[in-house]
């Protein structure tokens, strides 16, 4: 589970390790980031035991730790890289992992049958998440959370307030003895365990799985698909509904990128599945998708599709969640090829073609370099008033038309 509103960003390790030395050249700004995270512990306590947490379980959390320099790194500077939607569905839903994934669902079939029985979310999502939070539990992360959250709490983070709520809650985790403190790991941001639940998350969603008594996301499987298959089943997820369809619209139909219709219409309409058949429930209601405009993959996305975007609120992540479940499934690839003529925007190039919208008297509010539905509403006005195709993508092209435009 991502912070919310952050982008995808892929990051080197040279970089990483480049900017660790950078937040480590100085002794005296070591010293004194050191110092400042003594005294924000010390400011701490009387918040802290005034939230329930005992003073040996926070003499315990916080023995030994120091400020945590690689958060202190990445969140300073987070360099964003394009790729494109093909480039991160290839990666994320690799041959490895969709193996991988069909490994851990015959080790966890009961488990996760009876979690599809009793919250009514489908197995197959479940271990999808799991499998694209953590690569099954590969790949959790190996820093202290308290130790990051106090780092980003006191030492160089945008969001001070933000960390601070989070370090209290995961102390409050500690103090309920969910975890001990030496197992509680996690990314440099503070996600937490298997499915990368943040503290608040985890107090709001984290169920027991194995019946022990303790929710325990780090170490014990079942409560980690669990908490996955808890969370989703409160933000809405509708049983015996899936995520979403690959689609072929049928030629010479121009539908507007977000229209929303019963699957039954959009049938009658000429839409058809990409891999042949019909749609299971024809009163479902779903949103048309093509994430990489009209020369590429069409989707109908179902209520559930925006739920698995609860988790990570992006449509390349919740897209690759809801394949990754259909190839553990059994299912196959996309039909329809990704482009690769029309590369995405970075920061600057979405900046600059949110101005020229804006110029030419398109309401897309305060340019902010995120496209977001006003954004993409905007997008769209303008390439039906161009006479293209309105799927509210922002590629180069789209950005190279509106330079040249008149």
């Amino acid at each position: 589970m991502r912070l919310a509103g952050r982008p995808v960003r892929f990051a080197s390790a040279t970089l990483t390790a480049a900017l660790l030395g950078l937040a480590l050249a100085s002794p005296a700004a070591a010293d004194a980031i050191d110092q400042r995270f003594q005294a924000f512990v010390a400011q701490l306590r009387p918040q802290a035991a005034a939230a329930g947490v005992s003073a040996g379980t926070f003499d315990r959390a916080f023995r030994g730790l120091k400020p945590d320099r690689e958060a202190i790194a990445k969140s300073q500077y987070q360099p964003e890289f394009k790729t494109t939607m093909a480039q991160y569905i290839d990666t994320r839903v690799s041959d490895t992992r969709i193996n991988a994934g069909r490994e851990n669902y015959q080790q966890w079939a009961k488990t996760l049958a009876a979690l599809e029985r009793s919250t009514g979310v489908d197995r197959y999502a479940i271990l999808s998440v799991w499998g694209m939070e953590t690569n099954y539990g590969g790949s959790m992360g190996g820093h202290n959370v308290i130790e990051a959250l106090a780092t980003l709490a006191c030492c160089q983070s945008r969001r001070p307030e933000f960390f601070r709520k989070e370090l209290i809650t995961a102390l409050q985790i500690l103090q309920r003895g969910d975890v001990a403190p030496e197992n509680m790991i996690g990314s440099w941001a503070g996600a937490m365990g298997h499915t990368q639940f943040m503290p608040t998350s985890f107090k709001a969603y984290a169920a027991d799985g194995d019946g022990d008594g303790r929710r325990d996301i780090w170490t014990s499987v079942p409560d980690a698909l669990a908490s996955t298959a808890n969370y989703l089943r409160k933000h809405g997820w509708r049983s015996g509904e899936t995520w979403g369809y690959e689609v072929i619209l049928p030629g010479g139909m121009n539908a507007k990128a977000g229209a929303k219709m019963p699957l039954g219409r959009w049938q009658a309409a000429g839409v058809q599945r990409a891999s042949g058949g019909g749609f299971a429930r024809a009163t479902d209601v779903a949103t048309l998708l093509q994430p990489a405009g009209p020369r590429g993959p069409s989707f109908l996305m179902t209520q559930n599709f925006r739920v698995i975007k609860r988790y990570n609120n992006a449509d390349s992540y919740a897209l690759a969640v809801g394949h990754l479940a259909d190839r553990i499934r059994g299912g196959g690839a996309f039909v329809t090829p990704w482009p690769n003529h029309d590369k995405p925007l970075d920061e600057q190039e979405r900046l600059e073609l949110q101005a020229l919208l804006a110029r030419r008297g398109f309401a897309v509010g305060e340019p902010d370099g995120k496209i977001g539905p006003a954004t993409r509403e905007a997008i769209m006005s303008y390439q039906q008033r161009q006479g293209l195709a309105p799927d509210g993508y922002a590629g180069v092209s789209l950005l190279r038309h509106l330079r040249s435009a008149r």
